[in-house]
């Protein structure tokens, strides 16, 4: 079994024992750490918690666990239920709470699950607080107490917080529904049993979308298949956009922050190429800046500098991707897994709004998604990763291939790991923070190259 702590929220399998699996005594102690946490930001005698939950098996457990921790430490909770992730971060604005908590593992398989914690913006934690809720679950008896009976809290009764999002994102300038209707698409999708079951359909509909095709539609948490959104995964959906002459295929992972999309000829458009399709469409509308992080494609910077704007890139995690954001300005980001933040809407990864404005996008440029494609820069990608011994010291081998490359004509980025920017073409070296291991990503305009990259690094680590 596995238990995973670290300043971006907690997640672990379901069971075994304390501290070793994700149990209910480890959910009663990490939430607890957070409600003390909360309670001294907010300095209230009630604070207010926003509580979602994607369609895992073991959500329903977590979610009376976290409930009842939470009132037994003075807080009124208000919980949505089964709410797709962006839906709960926007409930804990639409709701001016002090805080939220999501219980999903995202694209992990079903015996994961995870708390993952929100600060009133409904945005996840910054890396201090994430630090300082830890610090407090290994001290929990010497610093957190319980409220005697009459200072509980209490269970708020919640409103139907997809209807909102969903209005929010159809009052979106970008956003045009008559369009989209207009346009008469077929659309197919892939909810891999979770939340997008929930929210996909109804969003369609309201978007005028009259001819869905469903695969996996029952939010029942047993995942047809491994449930992250990625080619090797979807070929079902695949099959069924080109069995059914759909316009377009959508895929979404089980919480719907990340998004992948289908062309009607079955091909991919693949997930880097979400965010790039969906920047080109709000730069082309509203031109300014964007963010991604340090291992996403190199075809934003491209489609951001046609339009005017300047690129920067981020440490990896949704965290940093909204920090540089912040303060760059920026009017759309994400990360090269499908993931896209748009601003205006909230400052969180949110497949809905990428449906819509993409539905948007192809409606007005009149084009099949396969020939949008093809207006863009190719890159590939090679991932993969170097196992070391243990007591390797992974920051001295990344140091040494950084002063390889510095006095070269290549672009050194040292925010986090190594990456090195040849001409057309990238590598990307990060330590795990939890083993001895190197991830390297590199891209370069075929798989080979891709390869021949990577498999050059390696050979020079080696």
């Amino acid at each position: 079994m596995s238990l995973i702590t670290s300043i971006s929220g907690i997640r672990g399998t379901i069971g075994g024992r304390v501290g070793e699996g994700l149990t209910p005594i480890d959910i009663v102690k990490f939430t607890s750490a957070y409600a003390h946490w909360l309670k001294n930001i907010v300095k209230k005698e009630k604070y207010r918690v926003i509580l979602g939950r994607d369609s895992r098996i073991s959500g329903e457990m977590l979610s009376h666990l976290v409930t009842g921790t939470l009132i037994g430490q003075g807080g009124d909770v208000i919980n949505i239920e089964l709410a797709t992730t962006p839906t709960t971060e926007i409930a804990v604005m639409e709701e001016q709470a002090d805080g939220g908590i999501i219980l999903t593992a995202s694209h992990n398989s079903k015996e994961w699950n995870a708390l993952k914690l929100l600060n009133n913006k409904g945005e996840f934690i910054s890396a201090q607080a994430g630090e300082k809720i830890l610090e407090i679950a290994n001290n929990l008896s010497e610093i957190v107490n319980y409220e005697y009976i009459d200072k509980i809290g209490t269970v708020i009764p919640n409103v139907n917080y997809l209807h909102k999002h969903i209005e929010l994102i159809k009052n979106l300038k970008l956003v045009d529904a008559d369009l989209i209707k207009k346009a008469n698409f077929k659309v197919a999708i892939d909810n891999i049993n979770s939340v997008g079951a929930i929210s996909l359909p109804i969003l369609l509909k309201e978007l005028g979308v009259t001819k869905v095709v469903e695969i996996n539609s029952v939010p029942n948490g047993d995942f047809a298949h491994n449930p992250e959104p990625l080619p090797e995964n979807l070929t079902d959906l695949s099959k069924k956009v080109i069995e059914t002459n759909s316009d377009v295929g959508f895929a979404v992972d089980p919480d719907v922050d990340r998004l992948s999309i289908i062309s009607e000829d079955g091909s991919f458009l693949g997930e880097e190429y979400t965010l790039v399709a969906i920047a080109d469409y709000v730069l082309s509308e509203t031109p300014g800046n964007t963010v991604s992080n340090l291992s996403s494609t190199s075809a934003l910077r491209i489609i951001t500098e046609k339009h005017g704007g300047k690129y920067f890139a981020s440490a990896v995690g949704e965290l940093n991707v909204v920090l540089e954001m912040k303060k760059h300005n920026a009017i759309i980001g994400g990360e090269g897994n499908g993931g896209i933040i748009l601003p205006e809407l909230h400052y969180g990864r949110d497949s809905l709004v990428g449906i819509a404005l993409f539905l948007t996008f192809l409606a007005k440029k009149q084009l099949k998604c396969s020939e949008l494609r093809r207006t863009y820069p190719d890159f590939f990608m090679a991932k993969k990763k170097i196992q070391l011994k243990q007591g390797v010291n992974v920051d001295e081998i990344l140091n040494k291939i950084k002063e390889k490359y510095q006095n070269t004509d290549c672009k050194i980025n040292t925010i986090d790991g190594v990456k090195i920017e040849f001409e057309n073409q990238w590598v990307h070296l990060r330590k795990s923070n939890t083993e001895p291991i190197i991830r390297i990503y590199t891209e370069s305009t075929s798989p080979e190259k891709a390869n021949e990259l990577a498999d050059k690094i390696i050979s020079e680590i080696e």
